[in-house]
């Protein structure tokens, strides 16, 4: 399925992009080289997919904004539909924009050689995920980098035909739960600039050469207590950046799992079969065969489909107890986001808040 890209911004700087760990620009072009096409569908079919995606962006924002209370007088903005090189460029220049200052402290002869190397593997990863993203809300993307919503049309197509659900229904599925990410970042005005700064000390301090030989230093201790983690990546965690890695898990399961709920929760009335689609699209989320599982589980893509139901879960319960109103309070400021142990025990969390 071929959809029009939008204009994408470059993906890495112009006059020195071999300061980067990842050349990014190198990460796009190959994952937009090596991503698959996307299903064979008529050319009306597409235009009508291309179109109800992009203008139901606006109205599910609506909706959202009814259920949630957030975002009341900002501009309502309608998606940009992409196929799948597309997404990847994008998400490249994302990632490029965020982690910008964090990774740029390669030097020396050979920090060319070795951010074309990362920046290959980095595309390969993007070519996997370019067929399964939905939707993205990138607070970082676009040309002005100000933020960017974007919904990959052969992708949600193909999704759609295997569950075998009616496609407007999924469409505006698919777009409530972006449009609510969308919300979260440009209603709550903090977020966005918080999860800047906590990216940057994680990453940069993965990025940091004392932290490699750290990291060597307490490998064996670190293989032993390997079963005892969620995931690979907190094997590569001194102390201080597990906290920041405890917080940004915190986040995003949080920012997931509101979405997922808002999708659900504003229900029936906006989307039909709701209750069939969610029912389809859970058991998809489980499917694939042996390497796409294996490459999911190395990934952290199994890890980050718990994240949404226990974020859905720790949404669901304290909206119960304290009402919409009571869960806004999440948005308050840094201090009153749930902790990683918060998620998985609400009833701490309402404590806390005095509710």
């Amino acid at each position: 399925m071929t959809v029009q890209s939008p204009k994408s911004p470059e993906t890495a700087g112009e006059t020195d992009r071999t300061r980067s760990v990842v050349d990014w620009r190198l990460a796009a072009a190959t994952g937009a080289f090596l991503v698959r096409s996307g299903p064979v569908v008529p050319r009306a079919e597409a235009e009508t997919a291309v179109t109800e995606l992009r203008e139901l962006t606006v109205e599910a924002e609506v909706h959202v904004r009814e259920l949630t209370g957030l975002g009341d007088g900002l501009p309502l903005l309608p998606g940009e539909v992409v196929d799948r090189p597309a997404w990847v460029r994008s998400a490249a220049a994302g990632l490029d924009a965020l982690t910008s200052k964090a990774l740029a402290r390669e030097k020396g002869p050979f920090a060319p050689v070795l951010a074309a190397g990362a920046g290959v593997q980095t595309g390969v990863v993007l070519s996997f995920l370019a067929s399964r993203v939905l939707g993205q809300y990138d607070p970082f993307g676009g040309p002005d980098k100000e933020g960017q919503l974007l919904l990959v049309a052969p992708n949600v197509v193909a999704a759609q035909r295997a569950m075998n659900v009616p496609a407007k229904d999924f469409r505006m599925w698919v777009c409530l739960h972006e449009c609510t990410h969308r919300l979260q970042f440009t209603a709550v005005t903090w977020l966005r600039d918080y999860f800047a700064d906590e990216v940057e000390r994680l990453v940069g301090g993965l990025a940091d050469a004392d932290g490699l030989g750290d990291l060597l230093g307490r490998l064996p201790d670190t293989i032993k207590d390997v079963k005892n983690r969620r995931n690979l990546a907190e094997l590569f965690q001194s102390p201080q950046q597990r906290a920041v890695f405890d917080r940004l898990l915190a986040l995003s399961t949080l920012l997931e799992g509101h979405a997922d709920y808002v999708m659900d929760a504003v229900g029936p009335a906006v989307v039909p079969s709701v209750a069939t689609i969610r029912g389809r699209f859970t058991e998809r989320r489980k499917g694939g065969g042996l390497l796409d599982r294996v490459l999911r589980s190395l990934l952290g893509i199994d890890a980050k489909i718990r994240q949404y139901a226990e974020g859905a879960a720790f949404t669901r319960h304290v909206v119960a107890h304290a009402g919409m109103d009571g869960f806004n309070a999440v948005w308050t400021s840094p201090n009153t986001l749930p902790t990683r142990a918060e998620i998985a025990d609400p009833d701490a969390w309402l404590r806390r808040m005095g509710r």
